[in-house]
């Protein structure tokens, strides 16, 4: 194993290590899939140093990330800045008392959970996830941080859909994406 640093990847570089799945997970859908990425060292050291590039200078106690990719990212994300790793994840999956959220999807409801002890009230948060496409999912955990008096400061993407409108659903919370796609 190799502890030499390497040089950070562009943009360019890392867009070329995303895959996209025509017809994923149904008719019509482009799904950008990151695991190719993922599989690239230099490739997700390269996000992380972008991800905490976008978040320098901001005052966070926590980085919460959305199930499930975006623990990919937060995890290492919050390792190099030091901040606790909040996770915000689908119904049934975290063991103790939760609060959640419900939205709509294109094809039904789903809910977000956290654990209720996790956000502190009047705590700051960046929220981390992959891709930010109609920005339901990043929008309901923005509600749900609000619904126990904590604050999502900044949202950061590795990719932006263009066109579907999530960065508008975010309201006035700043967002950074890597990649407009």
């Amino acid at each position: 194993m190799s502890t030499a640093s390497h040089a950070r990847l562009s943009l360019d570089e890392i867009a070329a290590r995303l895959r996209t799945v025509p017809d994923f997970p149904q008719p019509g859908v482009l799904f950008r899939d990151i695991t190719p990425l993922l599989s690239h060292p230099e490739g997700l050291a390269s996000v992380t140093a972008y991800l905490q590039d976008a978040l320098a200078g901001r005052q966070l106690d926590g980085i919460i990330a959305i199930e499930a990719r975006g623990f990919l990212l937060g995890a290492p994300l919050a390792v190099a800045m030091r901040l606790p790793l909040l996770l915000a994840r689908k119904p049934g999956k975290l063991p103790a008392q939760t609060v959640h959220a419900e939205y709509v999807l294109e094809y039904g409801v789903d809910r977000i959970e956290m654990h209720a002890d996790s956000l502190q009230r009047f705590g700051r948060y960046a929220l981390i996830d992959d891709v930010l496409a109609s920005g339901g999912t990043a929008a309901t955990v923005l509600a749900l941080a609000q619904q126990v008096g904590a604050e999502i400061s900044h949202c950061a993407f590795l990719i932006e859909l263009n066109g579907l409108g999530g960065r508008a659903r975010l309201g006035a919370t700043p967002v950074s994406a890597l990649l407009a796609l």
